[in-house]
């Protein structure tokens, strides 16, 4: 293989800035400029518990997610890294952020000096590998930084980020033999090497690449790694067995790269990744990060984080409150993340390379999550990245037939049910986004809910899934309504009266699955059989009609018609007695029920998605101090400023993004109604940054513990009753005052 040499045109330069460029304001703004927000976020909520959120240097949206990898592997661990752990055995520039599955973990680098060994060891016997031990005291983590003294070696390394690149510094005792390990064996969770590549193109270049099995089914990873030092040696192991020579094609491939005794003891490294090729990942490399001022990096990643969350200018009396606001809006901009190098490349879903600098690419879509709050949020807060992630969602339909479900590093993973990018294209047509070609949007969305494959055929068939055709049978019908439903929205907006009247009576499918005798939703063997038994407090995971759910929870996931689910379970005051009833009953779901079901407010589980809407239901029938009441009590109790600050799963931004909204004081129930009903701000005011320059500000007067029902609301100084806002009305700009009073 010859020698990489990249040649740098204008023309590159000019792709890569006028695509990739941060939160849009009207112009850049300088340091002085930015309000400092980033002294509000902490990056450790959510790393305890089952938060599974990603701790380390990142930059909002960016492909790179620097940070360290725990030995320990698990479900509490599907970010690499967990509260409660102090192992570690490298840093690695991709990870996910609160998930429910393990994978990526990739290019783990390790500074190393002294007596040591290739293996990884074992936290028992760490003097057979390579592991070392870490504390808490001696970390530094803030929005794009992360440090951290490694006592075994006698190092401090620092990281930083680009959109593309991970930048470390490694400060190793003068004198010292330096070693820097690369592993390209150790993924998380369920990621596994399938072949790697390394080979050290001259004393300052190592080149490689990491094909890779788990989650992701085919995930390939390119990578350019630049040293501010040379390299003296390198031994290259296959499988921990020392390989003669500077390349090696292997599946389980390491590299220990010797440096020498340096009198400063630094040493810096750059990797460039890129899901194309190892050209890319340098060129990648040396647009983003052509330098070696490490702190000058630093300080650019903390701006371009101060800029995201400039988005909203958020005040409290009380501190707590900021730190949870802005650490959530944090936690939403890890991901969706960008798939695509700085030339406009990007591997698409069907193994091609594609070319196209009219679009930025992402991955990285918990759809099934995100589409419930998350993409409402970015429609109002990141408007400037809603065209994107609809034209990414239409480009996979090309290449793969049929809109994302749960996309990953190029790959369809199929998890989680529904077709849940349907609301997120929707939604955005609906609140007027104009930057994608609006019919191949369509169809899109109904070539996805055309098709045969998970149970579909049977809703075009029956109308339902009959229970025992397959697992979580109610869930996907459920879900497919949803879908269905907003599907209708759009064809009735574009005048496609026959699709509209089809899909309008598609997306009212959740009345197959309404069984009257038992007042819940069930599973349907045939139309004129129900599941039994039945118990509708019981959940299996993955073995049974619902989805990390059970029947309690699942029987309210009718937001796109909540006024039909009233009259399906007898009107206005049954509905109500049975949603009070909802949030006091107490039951055994057994021993086989799902992780996710945490934070339990009777069968209420705020840990997970299917009920985040359902507090909110109060305020559409008349009863906003329920609502209050509740959604008070979960951003209270169930988000916190410590590491086990999540009630359960982050879920790729959707915990945080509920929290968002809420805070605010609204939450979009119906995912493309563009209508967000009122619940109980927990902010003094937040400023909401607008295109055009415009400002929405929402102010809660008198607000708090004790004062948080809405007693009257005016919109630009006229009194205003709806119990909801239209994203028309947030977008024009203007100011929503609530009267705060502690009377019901």
């Amino acid at each position: 293989m010859k020698q990489l040499k990249i040649k740098i045109g204008f023309a590159v330069v000019f792709a890569a800035v006028s695509l990739f460029t941060g939160c849009n304001p009207k112009k850049q703004a300088t340091e002085e400029e930015l309000p400092n927000l980033t002294q509000y976020v902490d990056p450790y909520i959510g790393t305890g518990f089952h938060g599974h959120v990603f701790l380390g240097a990142n930059v909002p949206f960016g492909a790179v997610q620097l940070g360290p990898t725990n030995i320990t592997q698990g479900w509490d661990w599907c970010s690499g890294y967990h509260y409660s752990d102090s192992t570690l055995i490298g840093f690695a520039h991709t990870h996910l952020s609160g998930t429910g599955i393990g994978d990526l973990g990739d290019i783990l680098l390790m500074p190393v000096t002294g007596e040591y060994q290739i293996a990884t060891g074992s936290p028992e016997k760490p003097e057979e590998g390579y592991v070392a031990f870490y504390n808490h005291d001696n970390e530094v983590v803030k929005p794009g930084y992360y440090a951290v003294e490694i006592p075994r070696y006698g190092v401090k390394a620092e990281l930083t980020a680009t959109e593309r690149t991970g930048f470390h510094n490694y400060q190793f005792s003068a004198g010292t033999d330096a070693h820097v390990l690369i592993n390209l064996v150790r993924g998380i969770g369920w990621d596994a090497p399938v072949e790697s590549h390394m080979r050290l193109e001259n004393d300052t270049l190592l080149t490689g690449y990491r094909f890779s099995k788990g989650w992701a089914e085919d995930q390939r990873i390119y990578f350019a790694a630049v040293f501010s030092k040379p390299v003296q040696s390198i031994v290259l192991f296959d499988d921990d067995k020392k390989q003669d020579g500077r390349e090696l094609v292997a599946q389980k491939l390491k590299a220990d790269l010797d440096f020498g005794a340096l009198a400063d003891g630094l040493v810096l490294v750059k990797v460039g990744i890129s899901p194309v090729s190892s050209e890319n990942a340098l060129e990648n490399l040396q647009i983003e990060n052509p330098g070696w001022d490490f702190d000058a990096v630093v300080a650019e990643a903390g701006r371009k984080w101060n800029t995201e969350l400039a988005c909203v200018t958020a005040k409290s009396s009380d501190p707590e409150v900021l730190t949870k606001f802005y650490t959530a809006l944090y936690h939403t901009m890890i991901a969706p993340s960008v798939f695509q190098d700085v030339n406009g490349e990007y591997r698409g879903s069907d193994k091609n390379i594609y070319r196209d600098t009219t679009f930025v690419n992402y991955t990285t879509l918990s759809l099934w999550d995100t589409y419930r709050a998350a993409h409402p949020m970015f429609t109002l807060l990141k408007p400037e990245r809603v065209d994107d992630f609809v034209n990414t969602m239409v480009k996979i339909f090309e290449q793969q037939g049929e809109l994302p479900v749960w996309h990953l590093m190029g790959n369809e993973t199929y998890c989680m049910v529904g077709y849940s990018a349907v609301p997120v294209v929707v939604d955005a047509y609906l609140k007027g986004f104009k930057g994608f070609d609006a019919q191949r949007a369509y169809e899109a969305v109904k070539n996805t809910a055309m098709g045969d494959g998970r149970g579909v055929s049977y809703i075009k068939e029956k109308g339902y899934m009959p229970a025992d055709s397959d697992v979580e049978t109610v869930a996907k019908g459920l879900e497919y309504a949803i879908s269905d439903a907003c599907i209708a929205l759009m064809a009735k907006d574009m005048g496609l009266e026959e699709d509209f009247r089809y899909f309008e009576n598609r997306g009212q499918n959740y009345r197959h699955y309404y069984s009257p005798e038992v007042g819940f939703m069930r599973g349907r063997v045939s139309d004129t059989e129900w599941r039994t038994p039945f118990d509708p407090f019981k959940a299996q995971h993955r073995n049974d009609d619902f989805c990390e759910g059970n029947s309690w929870q699942y029987t309210w996931l009718v937001p796109q018609d909540v006024d039909g689910l009233v009259e399906l379970m007898g009107g206005r005051e049954k509905f109500l007695s049975r949603l009070d009833e909802f949030f006091v009953a107490e039951g055994d779901m057994g021993e086989h029920a799902s992780n996710d079901i945490t934070g339990l407010i009777g069968q209420y589980a705020h840990g997970n998605e299917p009920s985040h809407h359902i507090a909110y239901l109060y305020s559409l029938q008349g009863e906003p101090n329920k609502t209050a009441d509740l959604v008070r009590k979960i951003m209270d109790e169930f988000y916190t400023t410590r590491p086990d600050g999540l009630i359960g799963n982050e879920d790729v931004g959707q915990m945080s993004a509920w929290y968002v909204l809420s805070a605010m004081g609204f939450y979009q129930v119906h995912p493309a109604s563009g209508e967000f009903v009122f619940g109980s701000p927990a902010l003094d005011e937040a400023t909401i940054q607008l295109p055009g320059g415009k400002t929405f500000t929402v102010k809660a007067l008198n607000n708090s513990a004790y004062n948080k029902y809405i007693k009257s609301k005016t919109l630009n100084g006229q009194a205003y009753t709806k119990s909801f806002i239209t994203y028309q009305d947030l977008m024009k700009g203007g100011e929503l005052v609530f009267e705060m009073t502690s009377e019901r």
